[in-house]
């Protein structure tokens, strides 16, 4: 099966050897989103704005590969500090609506350019 490589300049570049997203068949990959906002290439100042900026990093994603937030099957969170859990809980609430996609969410040391929370989603187009 053809992988077909997903860009758009409404997220942020890679800042690294990795592309936004891969496209196999109807399933989506997105690669993890922190903070930056796409044209600034600046983080955000706090988790509940690094959180929002996260998921709109990853809106424009799912977008250019010809999805939404509606095909989200699978959400992975990886936090600096997880006292920020309900933070995060809430801003992710804003973006999804139930039956919420499967997800998991992983304390670590750190993440790229001192972001304090990151993500990567799993679509499936009809």
């Amino acid at each position: 099966m053809a992988r077909q490589i997903i860009s758009t300049p409404n997220a942020p570049a890679a800042i690294g050897p990795y592309s936004q997203a891969v496209k196999v068949g109807n399933q989506v990959f997105l690669s993890g989103q922190i903070g930056l906002h796409p044209t600034t290439m600046e983080m955000a100042e706090g988790v509940e704005a690094q959180a929002l900026q996260v998921f709109d990093n990853l809106k424009a994603v799912a977008a250019a590969a010809g999805g939404s937030f509606n095909d989200v099957v699978k959400i992975t969170i990886y936090m600096t500090d997880l006292s920020n859990f309900g933070v995060v809980n809430d801003v992710m609430k804003r973006h999804f609506a139930e039956p919420y996609p499967a997800r998991a969410t992983v304390g670590v040391r750190e993440l790229p350019r001192g972001a304090l929370v990151e993500a990567d989603l799993v679509l499936v187009l009809d």
